[in-house]
């Protein structure tokens, strides 16, 4: 092979390597990303389960009175 071929050749292998390096990195970027987004959903979802019950609770306590300047 030719010089140039062979510069060229390890220029591309070179430049595989890095892209390799870079999927790679993404891939643990999403992988934390999602268990995150799991996580939170699961917050979510308990925080709007205890304002339901917050919610249900207060509404079985509101006394229906007049205002005193009735």
């Amino acid at each position: 092979m030719s010089t140039l071929s062979e510069e060229r050749l390890v220029r591309l292998e070179e430049l595989t390597a890095h892209q390799a390096e870079t999927i790679e990195d993404l891939s643990g970027q999403v992988a934390r990303q999602w268990a995150l987004i799991e996580r939170l959903k699961r917050q979510l979802d308990d925080m709007t389960d205890r304002f339901e019950t917050l919610e249900d609770t207060a509404i079985a306590q509101a006394p229906t009175q007049k205002p005193p300047h009735w």
